[in-house]
């Protein structure tokens, strides 16, 4: 089992705005009234651009996909919600919590994967939508792939027993805990809180007010002989810190992506403390952060299929 995936898949947006209809369950989401829609949108498209060429800049493969125009899908930006493409050549498609984030679930994309991936196995859990219930992806899931262990902080966007038995079926453990804002409302999806990479864990411990499940969470942690990599509610709620992805290039190398925004908070120990396991690569996405409620991890969907050989 490999940690990072060598491949991952992006989706350039065609009609970013604030989505009034993830907003009520993400606190992290803030509209910019001086700018027009269309300035809204050029500059997320210039601001994914830039990020796509500082991963390729730095050998890491980006399949970038264009959004469609119609139906407009303001956060098709952040692909990891609703597909995942695991080590074991399962493809999976995720229920999402809002209708309009249903929309970018679309066949052409799905196709294009099947088309140039080796997919084994495919599972949709589309259904459980018309039951309002959600598990979003690597949104709401973030793993510990070589000791297959599953965690989810439980939101609106992360029911419970979705989790369990998907990861049941998958043959990971499942950890869930609870993770809370300065105003006490649930974070809504756990890749902000906290992120694993190879021998280490990012996270906001103080946004998960349980003692009990803090205590079992640095355990699970120390069994697995991860480094515990703490971060402030100020560096998590105010500046994306723990939505953090490690990707690993075609030389080998490891990367941990962040936003500049989430870079600029980490203290210098910090830095050090992560720089022992992968490089740091920062991208600049402020407007996508501000207005989508989601960071650098967000706009990132791991492909650890296999590529088919082609004659």
């Amino acid at each position: 089992m490999r940690q990072s995936a060598t491949n991952i898949m992006m989706v350039r947006p065609a009609s970013f705005q604030f989505n009034h209809e993830t907003a009520q369950s993400n606190e992290f989401q803030n509209n910019i009234e001086d700018l027009s829609r269309e300035e809204i949108l050029r500059i997320a498209q210039t601001e994914f651009d830039t990020m796509v060429t500082e991963l390729t800049s730095h050998k890491i493969n980006v399949l970038v996909v264009h959004d469609t125009i119609s139906p407009e899908k303001p956060d098709a930006i952040f692909p990891n919600n609703w597909i995942s493409m695991g080590q074991d050549g399962t493809m999976t498609i995720f229920p999402m919590k809002t209708k309009n984030r249903q929309l970018e679930k679309r066949k052409d994309i799905i196709e294009l994967i099947r088309d140039k991936y080796q997919v084994q196995k495919e599972m949709d859990l589309s259904h459980y939508e018309v039951m309002n219930k959600a598990l979003e992806g690597t949104g709401s899931i973030v793993y510990d792939h070589i000791h297959k262990i599953a965690y989810a902080c439980l939101s609106p966007r992360t029911e419970l027993d979705l989790f369990t038995d998907y990861c049941n079926q998958i043959g990971y453990e499942a950890v869930s805990f609870h993770s809370y804002d300065t105003q006490g409302t649930l974070v809504y999806h756990t890749n902000v809180v906290m992120c694993i990479g190879s021998g280490f864990v990012v996270i906001g411990m103080d946004t998960i007010t349980d003692q009990e499940e803090r205590e079992k969470l640095e355990a699970k942690f120390k069994a697995s002989q991860l480094e515990i990599i703490y971060l402030t509610n100020e560096q998590l709620l105010k500046h994306f810190a723990g939505n953090m992805l490690q990707v690993e290039n075609m030389a080998g190398e490891l990367f941990l992506v962040m936003s500049q925004r989430a870079f600029r908070s980490l203290t210098e120990i910090q830095k050090i403390q992560i720089e022992k396991y992968a490089g740091i690569l920062p991208v600049s996405i402020d407007v996508i952060e501000k207005i989508g409620g989601g960071s650098a991890r967000c706009m990132m969907a791991e492909i650890f299929l296999d590529k088919k050989q082609t004659i």
